[in-house]
């Protein structure tokens, strides 16, 4: 029952979705909820992967697509794609350490993280309109899990860079059986994908290689200019390397643009 409460504890504190009276709410249990997060992440997949089949039965990839993702934005309340805005602004405009904080901690959104936000969400929407639908469907199923994996790699292996912060208390406790739990999870949901056939082996072992190269450089980043991360650099880690699986797919699928000219 304990290992319950702290699954609904991940996913309230990541998403608008109604939990049941009787979990109730304790701190502490925050510290131990980031083994649930990729969890939290299939939860996301089935309900935006779910949207987009039940609008591919009636529109093209191009409007499930974008139906998709927006029902993935509101279930979430925007989180990870604020904390990359946000993670836009603070590396694009600061040059130290306090002031890259600063910019972070900041509400209102910049150029770097308007331009960010756009250049993100128009990479997204094209490659999952570009995809078959049922590899559409298993891209989303495989993403979100695997890319809350990868942000929760940032809390395993990395300091937190706040005194103080809305992810402190998720970033105090996480062992590595923790981390195994949370890879476990993630790696359900593309093992499923890969045995239906709606992604093939090869296009899922890019995508992990892509999500893994990226949250590696994006960490040493992080320590380099502001000495580990904060809840923003989770979710920034979030976006990029949900995009990544998205953009591995999809090369995986067909030659690029140029190709035809050679």
């Amino acid at each position: 029952m304990h290992q319950v409460r702290l699954f609904f504890t991940a996913l309230q504190f990541f998403t608008r979705l109604p939990i049941p009276g009787w979990v109730g709410f304790d701190p502490a249990w925050l510290n131990q909820a980031a083994r649930y997060f990729p969890l939290v992440g299939v939860v996301v997949a089935l309900i935006t992967g779910a949207s987009y089949a039940l609008a591919a039965w009636f529109l093209p990839e191009a409007a499930a697509a974008v139906i998709s993702t927006a029902v993935g934005i509101y279930i979430t309340g925007a989180f990870h794609e604020d904390g990359f805005a946000d993670m836009c602004d603070g590396f694009g405009g600061g040059m130290t350490q306090a002031r890259i904080l600063e910019i972070m901690k900041d509400s209102r959104i910049g150029a770097y993280g308007a331009i960010g936000m756009v250049c993100m969400l128009a990479l997204k929407l094209t490659t999952l309109s570009m995809l078959p639908p049922l590899a559409a469907i298993g891209a989303l199923l495989t993403a979100h899990p695997l890319s809350r994996l990868m942000a929760t790699t940032l809390i395993w292996r990395l300091d937190y860079a706040r005194a103080e912060g809305k992810a402190k208390p998720l970033a105090q406790q996480i062992n590595t059986s923790e981390f195994l739990i949370a890879a476990f999870t993630a790696m359900l949901p593309a093992l499923l994908v890969a045995w239906l056939h709606w992604l093939p082996s090869h296009a899922l072992v890019y995508g992990v290689i892509a999500m893994a190269t990226a949250t590696l450089w994006l960490a040493r980043l992080f320590v380099r200019r502001i000495g580990g991360y904060t809840g923003d650099c989770l979710g920034a880690v979030q976006q990029v390397t949900e995009v990544l699986l998205y953009v591995a797919v999809l090369a995986s699928f067909q030659h690029g643009a140029l190709s035809a000219w050679s």
